[in-house]
C-alpha cells in the first residue's frame, strides 16, 4: 500500500531560482481547476525601482499588499526595525497582512506561505502560527531558502526536518516538471477533503 501523500510541500532552492514563481503558477492553476477552493496565504515580491531591487512586499492571495523590507526606508521608527543585508524588515506590515491569512478555519482547502525565511521570521508571532497552519489537517505550499554554508535557520530547519513535510528542491533544470508534480500532488490532496 503506497505511502499517503505529504500535506506539508516545502519548496526550496537558491535566490532567484523561482520559488515563488512556482507557487504563483501551482495557485493560479489550481485556482482554474478547481474554482471553488478555499486558499489562504500570502507571498513575497521584489520591489524594484530602475531596474534595482530596493526591497519585498507581502501580498496576499486577494490582492492586499504591504512592505515587507525596504533599503529605502529611513522613517523614526524604522531605525529599531531588524536587518537583514541591506533591507530594514517592516515585522508590523507583515504581521497585519500575513497573520490573519494564516488563521486555521474549517472551510480552508490550502494554504500558501511564500515563505518562511529570515525576514519573516524576526515576528515572534510568525512561526507558531506556521506550526499551527502546518499541524492542521490542511495541506500547506510553502517555501524555504536553501541553507547557506551548509547553516540552516533554526525555524527553517525545523519546518524541513517536520515529519509530515515533502521537500521539494527547485533548479533551473526542474522546474517545469516540480510544477506538474506539486500541483498533482496538491489535486490528489484537495478531491480527498
Amino acid at each position: 500500500m503506497a505511502a499517503a501523500p505529504s500535506r506539508c510541500l516545502l519548496v526550496t532552492g537558491p535566490p532567484g531560482v523561482g520559488k515563488t514563481t512556482l507557487v504563483m503558477r501551482v495557485f493560479e492553476a489550481l485556482k482554474a481547476s478547481h474554482p471553488n477552493l478555499s486558499i489562504r496565504g500570502f507571498y513575497t515580491r521584489e520591489v524594484r525601482e530602475s531596474g534595482e531591487r530596493v526591497g519585498f512586499e507581502v501580498v496576499t492571495l486577494d490582492g492586499r499588499c504591504g512592505p515587507l523590507a525596504s533599503s529605502k526606508v529611513s522613517s523614526p521608527e524604522s531605525v529599531r526595525w531588524p536587518t537583514v543585508g541591506k533591507y530594514k524588515v517592516d515585522v508590523a506590515s507583515l504581521e497585519s497582512l500575513a497573520l490573519p491569512e494564516m488563521q486555521v478555519k474549517e472551510e480552508t482547502d490550502l494554504f500558501i506561505i511564500d515563505e518562511v525565511g529570515k525576514m519573516e521570521l524576526f515576528s515572534s508571532a510568525f512561526f507558531p502560527a506556521v506550526m499551527r497552519v502546518i499541524g492542521s489537517n490542511v495541506p500547506v505550499l510553502a517555501t524555504i531558502p536553501i541553507p547557506r554554508n551548509g547553516r540552516d535557520i533554526p525555524g527553517v530547519a525545523r519546518l524541513r526536518n517536520h515529519p509530515g513535510a515533502a521537500i521539494f528542491t527547485l533548479n533551473t533544470g526542474n522546474r517545469d516538471m516540480m510544477r506538474e508534480t506539486i500541483y498533482n500532488q496538491l489535486s490528489c490532496l484537495m478531491q480527498q477533503r
